[in-house]
This record gives structure tokens, sequence and C-alpha cells, in this order.
């Protein structure tokens, strides 16, 4: 039987402990690459990109040690996103978030091979960013926003119970929109109420096409354009000199001036997406992940801009809302 010295054995158990160490140290520590593409700052989409770095810091992926993080925003020009966006797939990252329809449909035109994980998009696939709601094979998925509309006709019916007419400001460029005037029309018409819309295709459009609903319209509803909602300011300004009640889908919203909001919390959007990216840097293929959606949706309601539009809410809506802003 051969023998080994002691120190020969402890030679070649150290030189086995320190090549676990190595390769399962490099498996711990190897790096990844996340770029992440948002149209425009607003709080909704910001909180959406804070979401997804808290998820992968929670999983293991830190700024600090073992992750390649990037974040740059459009300000709004989707051309500035189609640049951003090649950019982006040149520097061939582990995976790319795109944040907003315009976004996600800059990065998925530029590229059929990196991993793009989009969020904060209405409709995906009118968006023409997957073909299915389901697994597509192909190297897009990603966490939709989209809102029950019959909730939201709801909650505008209680805030202004005797409603006629509904205004939409909104950017005809944004296919999210889109879709959701379209589907709002045809959901109001079957409850006797019609839509009034007024189109904002830039952030400087938003004021005048709010003011195109003076005398027209009995509530004004917003959905989460992002023209709209990255100038709300202009809107609540002539929803309050003009007492037109505003009723809005982002709950970020009403914080900065609307009535009330039944939506979905981003900061926990922005989770949800972050755990798709986990999956993906584990070695998930994106076209294995079905598009997802949150069924977590939050009332906030804001009783001092209710009284500056001339409205007074329902007890039994205050009562039921999560945040009460005064």
């Amino acid at each position: 039987m051969l023998r080994l010295k002691a120190s020969t054995t402890q030679t070649i158990l150290g030189s086995a402990v320190a090549l676990a160490l190595l390769y399962g140290g490099a498996v711990q520590a190897q790096t990844a690459t996340v770029k992440v593409l948002s149209i425009v700052d607003h709080p909704a989409l910001d909180a959406i990109r804070d979401g997804v770095r808290d998820e992968l810091k929670a999983a293991g992926y830190d700024a600090d040690k073992n992750l390649k993080w990037e974040y740059q925003s459009a300000q709004g020009n989707p051309g500035t996103a189609a640049q951003i966006a090649r950019k982006f797939v040149g520097d061939q990252p582990s995976a790319i978030v795109a944040i907003a329809t315009p976004s996600a449909q800059a990065v998925v035109a530029a590229t059929k091979t990196v991993p793009v994980v989009y969020s904060g998009v209405t409709d995906p696939v009118a968006a023409q960013l997957v073909k299915t709601w389901t697994a597509t094979g192909t190297n897009v998925t990603g966490v939709s926003d989209k809102l029950p509309l019959d909730k939201q006709v709801t909650l505008i019916k209680r805030v202004v119970p005797n409603a006629k007419t509904v205004g939409m400001v909104y950017n005809p460029g944004e296919a999210n929109s889109v879709v959701v005037v379209k589907e709002l029309k045809e959901l109001l018409a079957k409850q006797g109420l019609s839509l009034k819309e007024a189109a904002a295709p830039r952030t400087v459009d938003i004021g005048p096409a709010a003011k195109s609903l003076i005398g027209k319209v009995d509530v004004i509803y917003t959905n989460t354009d992002n023209n709209v909602v990255s100038a709300y300011e202009s809107l609540v300004k002539v929803a309050n000199e003009s007492k037109i009640p505003l009723v809005a889908s982002d709950t970020d919203s009403v914080k900065r001036g609307a009535i009330a909001a039944l939506g979905i919390n981003y900061g926990d959007l922005g989770h949800q997406t972050g755990k798709v990216v986990v999956r993906i840097l584990k070695g998930e293929k994106p076209g294995a992940i079905a598009s997802q959606t949150s069924d977590n949706l939050e009332l906030f309601v804001n009783t001092t801009a209710a009284g500056k539009q001339g409205v007074t809410l329902a007890p039994d809506l205050v009562k039921e809302a999560k945040t009460v802003i005064k």
C-alpha cells in the first residue's frame, strides 16, 4: 500500500480545497452585466428601476462586487432611445431591462439575441414586443402593468357619480395609450358614457390638450401614458382651475394632484421584473418565461385635490383607500 507523508497529504488536501474555493468562488462571483433603459424619468418608472436593482442585490448581484449596472433615460425622445438601445446591444450584456413601451420597442428592434426584459408595458402584444402572452421562444419576456379597465371605470363613477363624458389626454404615438383609448371607449359606451380624446404627442402639449376639454367633459381620466405622467402638474393645474375632477391609474399621480387612482405599486412591479432578470442571469432562457402581469392593485385618494376640483368623496371610498393624502 502506498503511504504518503503527512506533509504531502496536507499539500494535496490544501490544493484540493484551494481549487474548490477557486472554482466555487468563480461561480459565486461571476460578473453579470445588466443595462437599463427608460423612456423618461418619472416616479413610477423610477420605482421600477429601483425595484429591479434591489431585487438583483437581494439575489446576490451587487454593483459593488459582481454586477455591472448601467442606467440611461432617453428623456422622452424615441430617437434617443433607439441610439441607447443600439449602444447597449453592442456591449453584449447579460440582459437589458427596457422600462415603458417606447424603450422596449427600441431595444427589441435592436436585437434578436440579447435577453430583453420589458417592464411597465401595458400591452406587449399590441406593442409588437411579443406575439403572445405565453412563452415565445424568443429573446424577449417581461412584466406588464396592464390594468383591468372595468375597475377603472368603476372608480371614475365612484368619484363622479353623475359623469356622462370622460375626457382623456394621451400621446397618440404611444401604443399603450392607443390600446387603452380604444378599449375604454368601447367599455364606456356599454355603460352609457362617452369618451372625449385630447391628443398630446409632446409634454408641452399636455396643458393645451387639457384646456381643450374644458366645458366638454365631466371628469378627466389618465392612464400610464409616459408623456402625461412626466408632466402631470400641467394637467393638475388645468383641473384645479377649471374644477374638472382628475382620476388616474398611476398612484404616484395622486400625490401630485389627482383625486384618486387604483393602480399598481410600481416598486413591487420592479421587484417582480427583477426576479425575471435573476432567472435569466442564472441560466433560464427569456423565451421560456411567459409574460407576467401584477394583481396587486392599490387605491390612493387625495382629499385636498378633491376639494380643489369640486368633488366631495364618499366616506366609504376614503375608508377603502390604502393611502389618503390630505
